[in-house]
């Protein structure tokens, strides 16, 4: 009981991760807030202190300089005792009288450059604070110690590590999940073209038998059609057992691969579908692996017919954009998607029909981004008339017509 009850807690979080999402982030944020609201406050109260300080200060070079007496402890023990504060004494118009404490000037400054340097300090100290006058026409100029500076900014750099710490760390186990999630994936697909094989190869010799019967003149149309079904399965058989193996992409015609895969289509969908091919010329190539391109040619005209509800027309246009890219459109004109489903519908999972798993699409994404280095996205929809997809191949490269994928995409 205490398993399921798990179980349910765990889908009930995935299903509502957007949801958790924004709660982490909402309780970041708060922290976030009430750590600087904590820091903003010890530094009002350092504030306050260091201005009573300088208060103390003025008030001290205002008596030294008023009285003739022996002084000594109070220049000793309150005028030079400042090493935190930077202060300086100027007049009305921010000269300075030459008077200062704790101003830092370059190497080898000369009068001229000290002169400069103080002029600039008191019009920055008049910004930050109102001066405090200590006689007729001399007045002090001051602003927040170093350490103060530090405290102002040091919840943001400690929070700005702490972010970049988060994503990073975020970001690691985000992908060693997924990665997880595709070697599973990959070891179920190998195992279940293992399983199909032995059937499949039982199944074409069962074929190779019907073409040597008697059976044959008689039934010749429908032992044909067998044929190519069983080996149209044994080619998604291949296409599941080469998951996880880098596969060859070379040059390849583009309207020839397109045409087989219609033309496997056409008499297994609904009679009410047409699909029309069309190309600005024949010869246009492009890099792919010619059996997962068809497969992803395949999904794309599957879902187009149910989002058609068996009624409808499938276009495809090929377009050489350029010679780096090759452009292919497919539309219906089925019932659309929102705009704000665009991204959404390659999701794994994302489907509107009841019986549907939802990976044709994330299928596609994965083969045309990661095996092809290509891109597909919806290219334009509107609900009621139809939806475009556009793949983007990359041209044929005549430096190098065939090459290895370094790595495949489902197991990253």
């Amino acid at each position: 009981m205490r398993n399921k009850f798990q179980d349910l807690a765990t889908l009930d979080l995935y299903q509502n991760r957007g949801k958790v999402k924004w709660i982490i982030f909402i309780a970041s944020l708060i922290i976030s807030i009430g750590s600087i609201y904590y820091t903003n406050t010890l530094v009002s109260e350092l504030k306050e202190r260091e201005k009573k300080q300088i208060t103390l200060y003025a008030n001290a070079m205002e008596y030294v300089a008023n009285n003739s007496d022996n002084l000594t402890f109070i220049h000793q023990g309150i005028i030079q005792e400042n090493h935190n504060i930077p202060v300086i004494v100027a007049d009305a118009f921010g000269k300075p009288s030459g008077e200062y404490r704790n101003i830092t000037f370059k190497k080898n400054a000369t009068e001229a450059d000290i002169e400069e340097k103080l002029r600039s300090e008191v019009l920055r100290m008049k910004m930050d604070y109102e001066p405090i006058q200590i006689l007729d026409n001399q007045y002090l100029y001051y602003t927040n110690s170093e350490l103060l500076t530090r405290l102002k900014y040091y919840p943001y750099v400690q929070l700005s590590v702490i972010l970049v710490f988060g994503v990073l760390a975020f970001a690691v186990f985000n992908q060693s999940k997924i990665a997880e999630q595709n070697r599973v994936w990959a070891g179920l697909t190998k195992e279940t073209a293992h399983q199909l094989g032995t059937p499949i190869a039982s199944l074409m010799a069962w074929i190779d038998y019907l073409k040597n019967s008697p059976v044959w003149d008689e039934n010749k149309e429908v032992i044909v059609e067998l044929d190519k079904d069983v080996s149209k399965l044994r080619m998604v058989t291949e296409r599941f057992s080469n998951i996880g193996s880098a596969p060859v992409i070379k040059q390849e015609n583009v309207y020839s691969v397109i045409e087989e895969a219609v033309n496997y289509l056409r008499p297994r969908i609904s009679s009410k579908v047409s699909i029309d091919l069309s190309s600005h010329a024949e010869d246009v190539d492009a890099m792919m692996n010619r059996s997962l391109f068809e497969w992803v040619v395949e999904n794309i005209c599957k879902n187009a017919v149910d989002a058609m509800k068996g009624q409808g027309q499938i276009a495809i246009n090929i377009v050489k954009e350029s010679e780096q890219f090759v452009h292919v459109d497919i539309a219906d004109t089925g019932k659309g998607i929102d705009k704000s489903m665009f991204k959404r519908v390659f999701n794994p999972g994302f489907t509107t029909r009841q019986r549907g798993w939802g990976l044709g699409l994330t299928l596609a994404k994965r083969i045309i981004e990661g095996y092809h280095k290509g891109r597909i996205f919806v290219h334009q929809s509107e609900l009621g008339k139809g939806t475009t997809f556009r793949i983007v191949l990359r041209g044929a490269n005549e430096s190098s017509s065939e090459f290895k994928v370094d790595r495949d995409p489902f197991l990253d």
